[in-house]
């Protein structure tokens, strides 16, 4: 069995490539710049973007199984997962992993949630089989979205999130990608051990990092006046309300078994995940 592997310059991607290489199992590394791989024994590296399916092509040639890291936002995302997934059946591949969202659906309230749903159809529309990972929300960027005055806003309202690390969703990834015969045509919901409010969120920052952080709610209106300054494109300032949005209506607030289900262990809270990361 030969395993491929986008995303091993960024965190989850990388994650997996470390763990399986630490096992001795071999696989091919798909990254964008060759001098930016991570050199791991037991590994190939080619070179290709979700956009060149020429490129992508010749990246999974005798691959049997493709984990498929989801590209950076872009407005162009969607039609750059296509491509690659065209090229994946072009050339041969049986099964592919994909890193989706929790949720993932056509009127899905986080924008790019839509992105995923569609990408979701164009891997069932091919003959490969599929293990669709469906993120929540990272409990790792909660600590990003404090501003430098202490304060998270957005229009979340008293809505929760059952956030994930991203260091589970990477253990999830490992134990499908050693067994995907296990796994094959499954659909996982990965999710923190709790539904928590940004109010509870910011509550944990503030304990953990020992400084004052705090919640305030914004209205719509609000929340896209004050993000103007950064002057986002009109869709990239649609995702980063309907992050907030998302948490307001309920949409990310399931608790789901799964991580615990796949790797044995239950997933990370928001207070290890700090304590892991440091100051």
């Amino acid at each position: 069995m030969t395993i491929a592997i986008t995303g091993a310059t960024g965190k989850i991607g990388g994650a997996v490539a470390r763990a399986l290489a630490a096992d001795g199992t071999p696989f091919r590394m798909v990254v964008r710049d060759a001098a930016r791989a991570p050199e791991l024994p037991g590994t190939e590296v080619a070179v290709a973007t979700y956009a060149d399916a020429d490129a992508a092509r010749a990246a999974f040639a005798d691959v049997d199984v493709l984990f498929l890291v989801s590209g950076a936002e872009a407005r162009d995302r969607l039609d750059q997962h296509r491509t690659v997934i065209r090229a994946a059946a072009d050339a041969g591949v049986r099964h592919v992993v994909y890193t989706s969202f929790q949720g993932a659906a056509a009127d899905a309230t986080f924008t790019l949630g839509r992105d995923h749903f569609w990408t979701e159809q164009a891997i069932r529309d091919t003959s490969m089989a599929h293990t669709f990972l469906r993120d929540s929300f990272y409990l790792d960027f909660v600590e990003d979205l404090v501003g430098e005055d202490g304060v998270i806003r957005g229009p979340a309202d008293d809505g929760a999130m059952a956030a994930v690390a991203r260091a589970d969703v990477a253990r999830v990834a490992t134990a499908v990608l050693r067994e995907p015969t296990r796994h094959l045509d499954r659909t996982y919901d990965l999710t923190g051990p709790a539904a928590i409010t940004l109010t509870q969120a910011a509550a944990v920052v503030s304990e953990v990092r020992g400084r004052p952080v705090s919640y305030h709610r914004e209205s719509l209106e609000e929340a896209y006046a004050s993000r103007q300054r950064w002057q986002p494109e009109p869709w990239q300032a649609d995702a980063w309300v309907s992050t907030y949005t998302a948490i307001a209506d309920g949409s990310l607030a399931k608790v789901s078994g799964d991580v615990e289900r796949v790797t044995g262990r239950p997933p990370m809270t928001l207070r290890q995940v700090l304590e892991a990361r440091g100051a």
